[in-house]
C-alpha cells in the first residue's frame, strides 16, 4: 500500500515540475474559448472575434499567473 501512495505523489510531484517548466518556457498557452483560432461561431452561426483572449488566440498559463503573483512577495522577503 505504501508503495501505492509514494507512486501516487511522485507522479503528481513530477507533473506538477513538469507544468513549472513548461509555464517557464512557454508562459503563452491557446485561448479555451476559441481553441487558438482567433475567432469564434456566434448563436446564430457567424463569426467574431474571441473577447475572452481579444483576438489574438492565445492566453497566459494559469501557472504563470501564479507565479507572477507570488514573485513580489518572494523577492521582498529576500532583501
Amino acid at each position: 500500500m505504501t508503495t501505492i501512495a509514494l507512486l501516487a505523489s511522485l507522479t503528481a510531484l513530477g507533473y506538477a515540475a513538469w507544468y513549472l517548466i513548461l509555464c517557464i518556457v512557454a508562459p503563452w498557452g491557446r485561448c479555451r474559448r476559441c481553441r487558438g483560432r482567433r475567432n469564434h461561431r456566434t448563436a446564430i452561426g457567424t463569426r467574431r472575434d474571441c473577447r475572452r483572449c481579444e483576438g489574438t488566440g492565445r492566453r497566459v498559463r494559469i501557472g504563470r499567473r501564479i507565479a507572477e503573483y507570488i514573485r513580489p512577495d518572494y523577492r521582498a522577503g529576500n532583501r
